[in-house]
């Protein structure tokens, strides 16, 4: 890479790095989004920090030698890593992650590639790619929410990412729904959209009314429930699996009117792999949602699912922070 640190506007390419407990993938992009080349890492196995990014600069410059794309021509890197920091560039907290937190993984990215550097979280990675490369392209203000594991957001609020004081803005995935739930969540409370409306929390969903209900379900016949085999027997016409999905839009579409209220969006954007149960998910969501909002924002906010292709998502997203940072060296 570069030897001195600083940004290119007229540079071809940044580096995107996504890092996951297990492997690193890494790819070079250009500004229209499309993915040049990408390979992988482990990151587990390397003697520290500094070792890891090291053997990354290593793949990248591998990558980059294969491609024929030369060193100058990269402006920076973005990474997108779980409890990432983008006001810090540290990582906050490691748990699935071989080093001890805060991880300053920003500043060992840019002294390990001789450019600028900058991390974020996937959520906020998903607002940030949604806002170049997919459906959220010319928005100004939207919302986006990822359905997985957990619940996560990202916000952007006139033409901003919006970080907060201390970079932990955006986390309505633990906004309080309800507050006699006996929903335990991760973060220490009950009641949290994450216990309702992620992966776990629709299966938690399914197995509740399994219990309480004798009707015929095909899901009794399942050897392990998930959001996607719940999903697939509601699109069979399954009425308990209906049933589940109508709750779980409902508490979603009655969240996300009180989320409106904060920041006035143009559209919530659904990414994740519940979001792929698409109408089972989104026509109750908007029939909870519609008469719940304040009247300021009624039939004024779309729901949409995600543009950007799953399997390079996060990769996309982590490019757009590298952009936004070049635009500003």
């Amino acid at each position: 890479m570069n030897d001195k640190k600083k940004g290119r506007r007229d540079a071809l390419y940044v580096v995107a790095v996504d890092i996951g407990g297990t492997n690193t993938e890494f790819a070079i992009i250009d500004r229209r989004g499309s993915v040049m080349g990408r390979n992988r890492i482990s990151t587990t196995g390397h003697d520290g920090l500094e070792a890891y990014v090291g053997a990354l600069r290593v793949a990248v410059d591998a990558l980059a030698a294969e491609l024929n794309i030369s060193a100058d021509s990269i402006a920076a890197v973005g990474a997108g890593a779980p409890a990432a920091n983008g006001a810090t560039g540290q990582i906050q907290v490691s748990t699935n992650l071989p080093w001890d937190a805060p991880v300053p993984l920003a500043k060992a990215l840019s002294d390990a590639f001789g450019i600028p550097a900058a991390i974020t979280n996937d959520a906020n990675a998903a607002a940030a790619g949604e806002m170049i490369y997919g459906v959220a392209r010319g928005m100004r203000n939207f919302i986006v929410i990822t359905l997985g594991t957990g619940v996560g957001s990202g916000i952007v609020c006139d033409g901003h990412l919006l970080s907060g004081s201390r970079g932990f803005a955006g986390e309505l995935g633990h906004v309080v729904v309800c507050g006699d739930s006996d929903r335990p969540c991760g973060c220490g409370r009950a009641g949290c959209l994450e216990t309702y409306c992620s992966a776990r929390g629709i299966v938690e969903t399914a197995r509740r009314l399994l219990d309480r209900d004798d009707r015929q379900s095909s899901l009794r016949d399942l050897g392990e429930l998930t959001a996607k085999t719940i999903a697939e027997a509601a699109a069979d016409g399954d009425a308990l699996a209906c049933e589940v999905y109508e709750f779980t839009g409902k508490v979603l579409g009655e969240a996300c009117a009180s989320f409106a209220a904060f920041t006035d969006p143009t559209a919530i954007i659904l990414f994740g792999g519940v979001a792929k149960a698409g109408s089972l998910l989104i026509e109750p969501m908007k029939r909870a949602m519609e008469p719940s909002l304040l009247h300021l924002y009624q039939n004024r906010i779309e729901i949409m699912q995600s543009g950007l292709n799953d399997a390079e998502a996060a990769l996309l997203g982590a490019s757009a922070v590298a952009w936004e940072l070049a635009d500003r060296q």
